[in-house]
């Protein structure tokens, strides 16, 4: 997995489940990148509400399957729709590099003490550790932070990996199916499996 610098960027973004299943089986008959991005701009294909938000759901999308191998296409095609759901977030943690740090250091670590509530307390924690290392993220106003909290627990929410709940949401460690575990360790994602199954 590659490491990129600490972005805000998720606080603009969506989990996009229904979007990256459509790019997903655009890829696997045959489109290009380019003409996927064409068809978002022209035939709205992603039913953005607006030009710019059709670009922001293509750049986003195509980000995070590019932040894997292309044998997720047939992998994806292939799972049911909860192993689809874990594929999204593989994708996503493979591409937010601290969305990825957040989930193996805070639910992880939670998931392996036998912790499985997580709380907004957990997220401060976490973001003052953060912000002492990180000169970027040390820039980034409380609001931010909140905004970006929010983004997060919504995309693991809409994953299955936490339930719904306004204090506290429970963890549900995931249990990979064997072929979709199969393929991410083949593919540098032994850290995910990690974090999403809460293992050492």
């Amino acid at each position: 997995m590659k490491r990129r610098a600490y972005s805000a960027g998720a606080v603009k973004v969506s989990f996009w489940f229904i979007e990256f299943r459509k790019t997903i089986q655009l890829l696997a008959d045959g489109y290009s990148w380019e003409e996927i991005r064409q068809m978002s701009e022209q035939s709205n294909i992603f039913n953005a509400s607006t030009p710019m938000r059709a670009n922001q759901i293509y750049s986003s999308v195509s980000a995070r399957i590019k932040a894997l191998d292309d044998s997720v296409i047939s992998v994806f095609l292939n799972s049911d729709i909860t192993m689809q759901k874990t594929l999204v977030l593989t994708a996503i943690l493979a591409y937010d590099t601290l969305f990825f740090d957040f989930v193996y250091e805070v639910l992880r670590e939670k998931m392996i003490i036998g912790d499985n509530d997580y709380t907004n307390r957990d997220w401060r924690v976490f973001c003052a550790e953060k912000q002492r290392q990180d000169k970027r993220m040390s820039t980034w106003t409380e609001q931010t932070l909140i905004r970006l909290g929010r983004a997060y627990k919504t995309m693991l929410y809409e994953s299955g990996i936490i339930s719904s709940g306004k204090d506290i949401r429970h963890i549900y460690r995931t249990i990979l199916d064997p072929s979709v575990e199969q393929w991410m360790l083949l593919h540098g994602l032994k850290p995910v499996v990690k974090a999403l199954t809460g293992v050492k």
